[in-house]
């Protein structure tokens, strides 16, 4: 090694091309990164997708899902298969083992539900898609009072605009419905003409329709046969013959029915500040730019303006090229300022030429970062860039250490090259080692299964890279920059000034420090029982009861506030309408109250706001204000709105969200039993329990939206007649779902025909009364004469898992206690309560499973990769002790994190690991300093204690720079108050107090080990030597008595 660093610090040039070719390398990686907010995942699962449309759940679960599951249960390397089955659509769910060869099983999925004969006739061709997650990278408002229809048809046109831009691929519309030509007809007419719905039917089908009949050959040329009489219009189904009179006249279907051009009776009501509107959202893609999506969207919203309708608006309403410039302005500045910190730092304490290349080596190993960054799939996205902030003091270290240890040297007289390969060798070891462990501490990131790793490579490959190239800035490229500094002159006042800084750490160190360890090390067990005291506090009591909150993922407040009420089965539109003017009501109440407290009266909340009701559900999403002009935080708008909300009667679930953690439920429980009943019972008695969590709200499950439905049997003596169920039930279904008779090609949509009762009999049970069965010959009979009419119970979804009927209990926490909540459900409710119902089986599902799933994968990687670590140390140091000692700073980090977690109020997650394992590779590399300088005290004949103090004492100034640096690199993010940085505040806090407390663990606890470790080592020595002085005299008396 001190050969390999001697020949690069003797050769400039090359080592100057080194640092350029990286940085040229790492500036062509950069232009080659996609800009994303966040990494766009593909899912090991798919869904299969079946429309039958009027069917019940019930038959959708007995006639499609059921032979789905079926063919597929012997399907190898399946993690879980779920469906649902409601009215008109069953969907069956899957997820494949995460190692496996998706392709292959997607395939073989393909081909198997391909090969299902038994299906019903009618059903719709079934769809398979594989599962993607995109997020919503832009939204565009098409708004204004110009009708639906207007409004819609020109949302979609803008559609295809938007979707043929540079940088945009996937383009959705939210709000609209599906256009649809309705034909109805009333019970009068047909019983007024004498007409059935199946002569209309066919009437239609033979009318209506382009056909091309084949090719007619002459010696004149070649003539295509073809009939172009597809109705496309309302007047054109009118003008449709059904029946010729005998006496020359003709049924037209105006003269019985109403054609409506219109939409589905899927009800909408979408507004944008109280205006009709459709949403044009542009999604993320595999492949994506998000900053150049925003400008070719933003020019094409400029452009389209100027030929817009009277009444119609666009307005950009989120635009995640935005958030995304704005988090990496915030990250930018905070690197900048942070940078700007540790320069001074380093310009203060080491000479003003080293602290230059220091600093400069920064730069450098960002720049090879980037050079692999494209290659490993790593985009430009919220996670990348903030690992940035989180190595920028962690690449620091190691130029830090080889420049102080230089420095010193060069403070001995030893300038030159010499000084610098003597230097920069001394501490090569450490150097390299520490390196080492952090890299391995990122590790497991890496090779995590599952999605979650998609997101937290993101991380680990920056800051692995990174590293990486620090290790050859600092022992390769600094020590060539180093080797032609001169000796120190006297210089002006701020070299003076610097000069005394520095000599006055290396003066704290021998005269205040060096005393205190002094002590510490007189007493090395009462240190030690002093730091695991402090240890045992913070795990077990300020972590083990609560006072440390812990998520998976931070509570990061959001630039909008989200009401979403999931409405029961049964609830009428006009409720509907009527519940969302109660929300309308209450987000105007919000701006009267904030608006009255603020000092001015003009507090604002409330940019823009979007709302969408169906007869289903309700949708409000309340666009905040800019931070700087709003008066209350997301977080207290959403609690008040939902106060002044209030309670819904008619809804399922009333969710608040403020978060852009929108997740869905935090508590989700899938319960499965084959008996419907028990499963019904069972489900209740938890659902109960669970509403008594009053930290949870909002707590329901899926077999609640249960209802009645009319059940038809025939009559004793109906068969005499000629008629079957079949038949009645054809004509019931014709009446009151309607038969789907045409679909037109229109715009690049399919627009049904359906054909049916008006929508007024359709919502009457008097219209049964009035319902007449056609029979073959002609002959009408009431529906009442031939069918008994009953009522009974119905679910309007039915879900399986892994085949089994299963239900789902879900509910929404206040406060992150989900861990406290499950652990009191195991322990004081599910015994019990299965064994009251044997063959009930129940499992943690969605966002908790996958949390804990995760973390119970991650504890077994990082247990690994500290396995690894010490073996590395062991060997290196050749010691079984010392890696131990080295390693001790891993417990003390994750003390520090909690403790800052607990001052601070934030709930210790995910991204605050991140932090914490940052925070144990500045330690872990001081350790390795001081006990790399132990080592070298003790070769040279230093007794232990000696040997210690003058380590520690020495190696006092480069321990304090690094972890200042990193600590003072973090300070600019700490003060930021942006929601932008709320996001990097778990990790700024991790490591800038796990640093804090793991600093004093190098400078006091690691020397009251070494003396321990030695104490035990010479006691052992004691020991043995007694034993066998013992054994000798044993043996002797022995020998002496067999004489």
């Amino acid at each position: 090694m001190k050969g390999l660093i001697s020949w690069w610090a003797d050769n400039h040039v090359a080592a100057n091309l080194l640092m350029v070719g990286i940085i040229l390398g790492g500036i062509i990686g950069y232009g080659k990164m996609e800009r994303e907010m966040f990494p766009t995942i593909p899912f090991p699962g798919m869904q299969i997708g079946v429309g039958w449309p009027g069917a019940s759940p019930a038959d959708v679960e007995e006639q499609i899902v059921n032979r789905i599951e079926e063919s597929l249960k012997d399907l190898e390397n399946l993690d879980w298969i779920r469906s649902e089955s409601r009215e008109g659509f069953g969907g069956v769910y899957i997820l494949a083992d995460n190692d496996s060869d998706f392709a292959r099983i997607m395939d073989e999925v393909s081909s198997r539900v391909e090969s299902i004969t038994n299906f019903p006739p009618d059903i719709e061709q079934p769809r398979i898609q594989q599962w993607q997650t995109r997020n919503e990278s832009i939204r565009v408002a098409v708004h204004g009072t110009v009708g639906e229809k207007k409004l819609t048809n020109l949302a979609r046109d803008m559609r295809r605009e938007v979707a043929s831009l540079r940088g945009v691929s996937v383009v959705e519309l939210f709000g609209v419905r599906n256009e649809e030509v309705s034909i109805e007809v009333s019970e009068s007419a047909l019983r007024r003409y004498g007409i059935g719905f199946d002569e209309i039917a066919r009437a239609i089908r033979s009318s209506s329709l382009n056909l091309s009949a084949g090719n007619l050959r002459t010696d004149a040329g070649e003539y295509t046969l073809r009939t172009r009489n597809l109705a496309y219009q309302q007047s054109d189904f009118e003008n449709i013959i059904v029946r010729q009179l005998p006496e020359g006249g003709t049924i037209k279907i105006r003269d019985l029915a109403k054609v409506n051009d219109g939409f589905d009776e899927n009800e909408i009501l979408a507004t944008l500040n109280g205006e009709p509107a459709v949403l044009v959202q542009v999604m993320s893609s595999e492949y994506m730019d998000v900053v150049l999506m925003s400008e070719s969207i933003n020019a094409w919203v400029d452009e389209r303006r100027k030929t817009l309708p009277e009444g119609v608006s666009l307005t950009v309403w989120v635009d995640a090229a935005v958030d995304f410039n704005s988090r990496m302005s915030t990250i930018g500045s905070a690197a900048f300022s942070g940078l700007i910190l540790v320069f001074i730092v380093l310009f203060l304490t080491l000479r003003p030429i080293i602290a230059t290349w220091v600093a400069i080596g920064i730069g450098t190993a960002f720049a090879g970062a980037f050079v692999f960054l494209p290659a490993v799939g790593v985009s430009l996205n919220m996670l990348s860039t903030f690992a940035f902030l989180l190595v920028l003091g962690i690449v620091v270290d190691d130029a830090i250490i080889v420049g102080e240890s230089v420095h010193t040297e060069f403070e001995k007289g030893n300038m030159g090259l010499k000084g610098v390969r003597d230097g920069a060798y001394r501490v090569s070891k450490p150097v390299i080692f520490g390196v080492v462990t952090t890299i391995i501490a990122f590790l497991p990131w890496i090779f995590l299964s599952g999605t979650t790793q998609e997101f937290t490579r993101q991380i680990s490959w920056v800051v692995m890279l990174a590293l990486g190239f620090s290790l050859v800035e600092a022992l390769l490229i600094l020590p060539a920059h180093l080797s032609n500094v001169k000796a120190r002159s006297e210089g002006g006042k701020l070299m003076q000034l610097q000069h005394r800084i520095s000599e006055s750490i290396v003066s704290f160190g021998h005269n205040t420090y060096g005393p205190w360890l002094k002590k510490a090390a007189t007493v090395p067990g009462t240190t030690f029982s002093i730091f695991l005291a402090i240890f045992l506090i913070v795990i077990f009591g300020l972590m083990g009861n609560g006072y440390v909150k812990s998520s998976f993922n931070p509570d990061i407040e959001s630039e909008q506030v989200v009401v979403n009420i999931d409405l029961r089965d049964g609830t009428t539109y006009e409720r509907a309408l009527d519940i969302l003017a109660d929300v309308q009501h209450a987000q105007e109440q919000l701006v009267e109250q904030v608006a009255g407290e603020a000092e001015d009266g003009e507090g604002k909340v409330v940019e823009n706001w979007y709302t969408r009701s169906r007869k289903n559900s309700v949708i409000a999403i309340l666009r905040m204000a800019a931070p700087d002009v709003r008066s209350i935080s997301p977080k207290e708008a959403a609690l008040r709105l939902r106060e002044l909300i209030g309670d819904v009667a008619e809804a399922k679930q009333v969710s608040v969200q403020y978060t852009d953690d929108n997740n869905g439920p935090d508590l989700d429980i899938s319960v499965r039993h084959p008996d419907l009943d028990i499963l019904r019972v069972a489900v209740g008695e938890l659902t109960d329990r669970v509403r008594q969590f009053t930290s949870l709200t909002d707590v329901t499950h899926s077999l609640e939206s249960a209802n009645e439905e009319l059940r038809f049997e025939l009559k004793p003596g109906a068969e005499k007649l000629g008629l079957t169920l079949g038949q009645v039930m054809l004509q019931v279904r014709q009446a009151y779902y309607g038969e789907e008779v045409q679909r037109l090609p229109r715009d690049g949509q399919d627009v049904r025909v359906m054909l049916r009762y008006p929508l007024e009999s359709r919502k009457s049970l008097e219209s049964l009364k009035d319902f007449r069965i056609r029979m073959n010959d002609g002959r009408e009979v009431p529906l009442t004469s031939v069918a008994d009419v009953t009522y009974g119970p119905s679910l309007k979804q039915i879900d399986h898992w892994d085949g089994l009927r299963s239900a789902r209990v879900r509910g929404y926490l206040k406060e992150p206690v989900l861990n406290e909540i499950i652990e009191e459900l195991n322990e004081n409710f599910y015994p019990q309560w299965e064994a009251k119902y044997p063959g009930l089986t129940r499992a943690n599902i969605g966002q908790s499973a996958a949390e804990e799933e995760f973390m119970a994968e991650l504890m077994v990687l990082l247990t690994l990769a500290l396995f690894a670590m010490y073996c590395m140390l062991a060997i290196a140091f050749k010691s079984y002790s010392q890696p131990g000692v080295i390693l001790i700073a891993i417990p003390f980090a994750v003390v520090g994190a909690a403790l800052g977690h607990m001052i601070s109020g934030m709930s210790f997650s995910i991204y605050s690991y991140f932090g914490t394992i940052a925070a144990c590779g500045v330690v872990i590399n001081d350790n390795l300093v001081l006990i790399d300088a132990y080592n070298s005290q003790r070769k040279e004949g230093e007794s232990v204690s000696d040997a210690i103090q003058n380590a520690a004492k020495s190696r006092f100034r480069p321990i304090l720079i690094t972890s200042v640096t990193t600590f003072v690199g973090l300070i600019p993010m700490m003060l930021e108050q942006s929601s932008q940085a709320m996001w990097l505040k778990p990790v700024v806090i991790s490591l800038s107090y796990g640093l804090l407390v793991a600093f004093f663990v190098t400078l006091f606890l690691v020397p009251a080990l070494l003396i321990l470790g030695e104490r035990w080592r010479l006691r052992k020595a004691i020991i043995k030597k007694s034993i066998m002085s013992r054994f000798k005299r044993e043996k002797t008396l022995l020998s002496d008595t067999g004489r």
